[in-house]
């Protein structure tokens, strides 16, 4: 255990970042799993729901620095042309 008042802090603002960070990957992922989960039982609508509320997760996450900001984009389009070959075969 650390033992400066500094180090004191820092393992204590380490803790409450983490505890952030796995959250919000947490809740990136669950956002992309509904998109998927339309797209696998062939729903555009709901698809195109869930897509709006993951859109703008991933943008934000990459913007602050928890995922790399190619990351998000090769989410971003990937979901995007799973949709529109969706929309296509409907």
């Amino acid at each position: 255990m650390a033992n400066i008042k500094s180090a004191k802090k820092r393992a204590k603002q380490t803790l409450v970042r983490n505890a952030r960070n796995v959250a919000q990957r947490s809740q990136m992922r669950t956002a992309i799993k509904k998109v998927i989960k339309a797209l696998d039982a062939n729903d555009v609508a709901a698809a195109r729901a869930a897509y709006a509320i993951a859109e703008p997760l991933l943008d934000r996450f990459a913007a602050r620095g928890l995922i790399h900001k190619n990351k998000a984009a090769r989410h971003k389009t990937r979901l995007t042309a799973r949709i529109k070959a969706l929309q296509t075969a409907a």
